[in-house]
């Protein structure tokens, strides 16, 4: 697993190792940084799972690691300070350190992780955005539209898809907004459900939307251009 972009410290890295072990005892994390001083700075912390290396979207793998592709990338608010038009060549980067199942999380959250979005991306292609709320106060999910990946960020406008699935994602929260009274998540529950009945393609994870996390294809958001 890739930590791309890690920050000034390694403290998403080292969560990231702690989380993935739960679930495969196995793994083990690289953190990446393009800035010198923060891999310095790191490198007191790395053991025999948890390894940092001085790189950018190359994803520079250390030979200790004895591979050239990897399972997972995460990369969090770091396309968001580079241009557009700078997305689909860092993306093409990116897919081609995975492995043919690999896949990649790149988005965008807030300083305090209660906004975010992000997108999954095959080997081969991009597959879903994901929007990812905390429930409790949130007004209207279209406020998401500030944290939006970069590729999609500037499309947020009239006759683009994004803006008629966050038109639409606003639409069916006001729509549910007596359900408030019982819980956030009933009511974020069944903001999901309409859409599934208006035709968007979200992803049917119940669990999820619980979560204030809700999923749709790619094709359904993308761009227009």
């Amino acid at each position: 697993m890739v930590d791309l972009g890690f920050g000034a410290n390694p403290t998403t890295t080292l969560e990231l190792l702690a989380r993935i072990k739960q679930v495969n005892s196995k793994a083990s994390v690289l953190g990446i940084e393009i800035d010198r001083d923060r891999v310095i700075k790191a490198k007191p912390f790395e053991n025999k799972d948890l390894l940092f290396q001085l790189g950018g979207f190359e994803v520079p793998i250390p030979e200790e690691l004895n591979r050239k592709e990897v399972t997972l990338i995460r990369a969090m608010n770091v396309l968001r300070q580079y241009d557009e038009d700078q997305v689909a060549p860092a993306w093409k980067l990116l897919q081609e350190r995975l492995e043919p199942d690999g896949l990649i999380v790149e988005g965008t959250c807030d300083e305090i992780g209660r906004l975010a979005s992000w997108v999954t991306l095959s080997k081969y292609s991009p597959v879903s955005l994901t929007l990812s709320y905390r429930l409790i106060g949130l007004q209207t999910p279209s406020t998401v539209a500030e944290r939006l990946p970069k590729a999609l960020i500037h499309h947020n406008v009239e006759g683009e898809k994004i803006h008629k699935f966050l038109t639409d994602l606003d639409l069916a929260w006001s729509n549910n907004a007596g359900l408030s009274v019982f819980s956030p998540i009933q009511r974020f529950t069944a903001v999901c459900y309409q859409l599934l009945g208006m035709g968007w393609p979200i992803k049917a994870e119940p669990k999820r939307w619980k979560l204030g996390e809700l999923t749709v294809d790619w094709n359904a958001v993308s761009a227009s251009s």
